[in-house]
């Protein structure tokens, strides 16, 4: 398989999530108010009534008003949306930072629901579930055999909290089925997916987004490394698409001293509102290092900016998304919302980040595209930024503003061809799944061993690296991994310390050859 590492890049930088704040929308007015002159929101339901009541054939009125919305958003910016039903509740789901269900992380192999590990003090794991199992009913549901897709499956095993669900389990180590009873509960939806010491001083959290939970995450992960010693701090903000403007605020205002400005917003009434840092944050003092990149966006543009502005610390990484409009939401009864561009954020010294859109959306979201192709991503030099927006920060720093936070230490892209096919390879879900197929097939290989035992074993032999490269052959997949051969062994050992461990001792395997890691540790 030929994987084009220009497509492989464009892969990476397709998905992000953006700001979600509260706001306003159209009135319907009534029926007298039809005929008022002039008036375009009246025409809009004119048109609408006299669709439903007049028009010769039956019509889906829902669909014509989501298109009508659609299509007046997109005359605005590229921020401001509209979000049908069932969108809207898995994001509000995904942003409140829970939900109610059994907790368990699963993988359809095959046609069965495979658990690849109970949540950690869930109620599957307190009722006893084990990684391996196969869930084939949910009370009497069916679930196997089915090819059901994932939402249904996530229906099945929610509930109400303290709701009681029967599941009925195949244990392949013991080669039966078992009946289980699981009282559902809150199981949290982490924003948080790491806080781990990458060495005796350094301590390392990884934001994934800015959701309802993350500065109560974000402060438990740093006072606990604090206590293992901790004296400086990497906070990681790639890929991180933003969220909740106040979650990213809180971080900022445990980082920066009393009265020290944060970001300042302005709406087209030219009101501005301005918050500062207030009481005395829990890591005001020491190293403090911001990696960003391509897709680090609105929320996380505004910590960065704050932290860079106010002379903290040092951002590492590449040019960031640049995405400077603050949106509110507005909720509708059948549960779809809009989210409308309502101000835009100004960092600490003036500048916005916002990025030009005047081109239309498609131009916009391919901008990072251009970035490729233009070296950007190989050369901070090829990064142009308008010499008409230049900013000083309190000790003369030369920062720009017009499109992203540009970094003080730049670490470009890591990409060869046969680099860039290989990484997308191992990112792409099939590492996940030959990890778990290997633990299934013999668990007792790892019983017992503690972690640096597990590290030992897998760097001691060649064993998985070869079955992985016969596996992906099987597949169909024509790619030589000895090239990069101890990229794929990182990641192997990452995803098995994932799927017998936890998310941190993931992260402490995949952090070790990073390139910003290195240059921060440098």
């Amino acid at each position: 398989m030929k994987i084009n590492s220009k497509y492989f890049l464009i892969l990476i930088f397709a998905t992000l999530a953006f700001g979600i704040l509260l706001g306003g929308w159209l009135n319907f007015p009534n029926q007298n108010q039809f005929f008022a002159r002039n008036n375009s929101k009246n025409k809009l339901n004119k048109l609408v009534d006299f669709i439903t009541n007049e028009y010769v054939d039956t019509v889906n009125m829902d669909s014509i008003v989501n298109h009508t919305v659609n299509n007046i958003l997109a005359q605005l910016d590229p921020h401001s949306v509209y979000i049908p039903p069932s969108e809207q509740t898995q994001i509000a789901e995904n942003m409140k930072g829970d939900f109610v269900g059994i907790g368990v992380n699963f993988y359809m192999y095959k046609d069965s629901l495979a658990i690849i590990k109970p949540l950690e003090n869930s109620p599957s794991e307190q009722a006893g579930i084990q990684a391996g199992d196969r869930i084939l009913y949910a009370d009497k549901t069916k679930l196997f055999g089915r090819k059901l897709p994932t939402d249904t499956l996530f229906s099945k095993l929610k509930g109400k909290d303290g709701s009681e669900i029967e599941v009925t389990v195949y244990r392949k180590s013991e080669r039966k089925k078992i009946k289980i009873k699981i009282k559902r509960g809150i199981i949290p939806i982490k924003s948080i997916d790491a806080s781990v010491l990458l060495n005796p001083t350094t301590g390392y959290i990884k934001i994934n987004r800015f959701a309802e939970t993350t500065y109560k995450e974000f402060k438990a992960g740093l006072t606990r490394l604090k206590e293992q010693g901790a004296k400086s701090l990497v906070i990681d903000l790639r890929d991180n698409g933003g969220g909740y403007m106040d979650e990213a605020i809180a971080i900022a205002d445990e980082l920066l001293k009393d009265k020290q400005l944060i970001v300042f917003t302005k709406d087209k009434k030219g009101h501005v509102e301005k918050t500062f840092a207030t009481k005395t944050g829990s890591f005001e003092s020491g190293d403090l290092h911001v990696l960003i990149n391509e897709n680090s966006a609105s929320a996380s543009e505004i910590l960065a900016g704050a932290i860079q502005d106010n002379d903290r610390g040092t951002i590492v990484g590449r040019r960031s998304f640049g995405k400077g409009l603050v949106q509110r939401e507005m909720d509708f009864d059948d549960g779809s919302a809009v989210r409308l561009t309502v101000a835009r954020y100004y960092t600490p010294t003036g500048r916005s980040i916002q990025k030009p859109y005047s081109k239309g959306n498609e131009d916009y979201f391919k901008e990072s595209d251009s970035r490729f192709e233009k070296g950007e991503l190989f050369n901070k030099d090829s990064i142009k930024t308008p010499k008409t927006l230049k900013f000083k920060t309190p000790k003369g720093k030369i920062v720009y503003g017009g499109g992203g936070i540009v970094p003080d230490v730049f670490v470009p892209i890591e990409m060869s061809h046969s680099k860039g096919n290989t990484l997308y390879l191992l990112q792409s879900g099939i590492l996940g799944q030959f990890v778990f197929e290997q633990l299934d097939a013999n668990r007792n290989a790892f019983k017992g061993l503690t972690f640096e035992q597990f590290r030992a074993k897998m760097k001691a032999a060649d064993l998985y690296f070869n079955t992985f490269q016969k596996f992906i052959s099987k597949s169909g997949l024509d790619l030589e991994l000895n090239q990069n051969k101890s990229l794929v062994k990182r990641h192997l050992t990452a995803e098995f310390a994932r799927q017998l461990f936890d998310e941190n001792k993931f992260y402490e395997i995949i952090l070790q050859d990073d390139a910003m890691i290195q240059a921060v540790l440098k």
